[in-house]
């Protein structure tokens, strides 16, 4: 009898069907792991206002802390879960702390049984990028308002004193100067908003270091024989970079030109060439006023000036800097800057060294007895 009961219950135990524990993670797994992996700052809210989940970039952004909910964030997911409809609103830290984001916008919606979650994003970069384009075009009125003004004032001028031929060659030259500088702020904006992206460049080929460098100090002339400064230049390198020529060449005559500007007469300036790290390096040094630490990172925005008043006096549109920033940049490269008051500055333009199949090919040979030299020696 026992021998039957024992075999009734295994016949059972063999005919049950195995179920088995499906492998891998599961739906929920899966849920929360997307919401802790967000690159938004992810809080979900029950109908007490409690937080129930949240990811680390929620409590970057300042949404959760200390495992309580903003209090701005609070009051909204209430209304969120009585009406039943997303909201946006502003998370923006209401005191700057640190690295906090500057701006933080989060949209909370509904979810189920009362529960709402927050999405938090950082929109810092966005508010930055429209304070630099409203100061951007604020600039460029400004800019260009004045030299305007000042052609019609001169206009008018002129016409005052028709009769006076030293009036009317002073003034006139005085409106030529003007609207010299007028085209040259005109040209250099329209060559900032092609490397900002406005145009696509052109496609890079294989450029001499050394042409480039001749090729600046010839545009250079001119500013060179006002200003009395020298200028003096290393050996031939035969280095070689892929790039556009025409703008390494203003890249370069930007640099020199405001090496030049802000040196006194007489005074040396000087490039050199070399390579570094797999950079091709070209240095403008200068023995000018220098710049000081609080102005360094400011140099390369557009329209900022050190000095104004020399600004002024040299013609200087407050581009040239940015347009060699962006020229490094677009070449896969950077300028770098050192200086210190009342010794001097170096601006380093570094762009990558040509490559021919994945290999770096260093320089050409200069050719026998090649020479690059301007002006006096350090």
């Amino acid at each position: 009898m026992i021998g039957g009961i024992v075999g009734y219950f295994v016949g059972r135990a063999r005919g049950r069907k195995t179920v088995s524990k499906p492998t891998g993670p599961t739906v929920a797994d899966l849920i929360q792991r997307l919401v802790l992996d967000s690159r938004n700052g992810i809080a979900v809210v029950n109908p007490f206002g409690g937080v129930v989940l949240y990811n680390s970039r929620a409590a970057e952004l300042g949404v959760v802390s200390n495992n309580r909910l903003d209090d701005r964030a609070r009051k909204a997911a209430e209304g969120v879960a009585e009406t039943g409809e997303a909201v946006d609103i502003d998370l923006t830290p209401v005191e700057s702390r640190g690295r906090q984001p500057e701006a933080v916008r989060a949209e909370i919606r509904p979810l189920i049984d009362g529960f709402t979650v927050v999405d938090a994003a950082d929109e810092s970069e966005a508010v930055r990028l429209e304070a630099t384009r409203r100061d951007f075009v604020a600039n460029v009125s400004h800019e260009l308002k004045t030299p305007v003004g000042a052609m019609a004032l001169l206009a008018e001028a002129v016409l005052d004193a028709a009769d006076d031929v030293e009036q009317v060659r002073r003034f006139g030259s005085k409106i030529l100067r003007e609207a010299t500088r007028l085209g040259t702020l005109v040209t250099e904006l329209i060559a900032l908003s092609r490397l900002t992206g406005a145009e696509k460049l052109p496609e890079l080929n294989s450029v001499d270091v050394d042409a480039v460098v001749q090729e600046a100090l010839g545009r250079a002339t001119l500013t060179l024989e006002s200003s009395g400064v020298e200028i003096a230049t290393d050996e031939p390198s035969g280095l070689l970079v892929d790039g556009d020529r025409t703008l390494l060449v203003t890249a370069l005559s930007n640099l020199l030109e405001n090496a030049v500007a802000y040196s006194s007469p007489g005074s040396p300036v000087s490039i050199s060439r070399r390579m570094h790290d797999g950079y091709v390096e070209i240095a403008v040094t200068d023995r000018g006023i220098g710049i000081a630490d609080e102005h360094q990172q400011r140099v390369f925005e557009r329209f900022y000036r050190v000095d104004k008043a020399r600004s002024r006096v040299t013609g200087g549109t407050g581009l040239g800097l940015a347009i060699v920033k962006h020229v490094a940049a677009n070449h896969g490269g950077e300028v770098k800057l050192w200086s210190k008051p009342g010794t001097g500055s170096t601006f380093t333009l570094r762009i990558p060294a040509r490559r021919v199949n994945g290999d770096k090919v260093l320089a050409r040979i200069p050719a026998p007895g090649a020479e690059i030299k301007t002006g006096g020696a350090l």
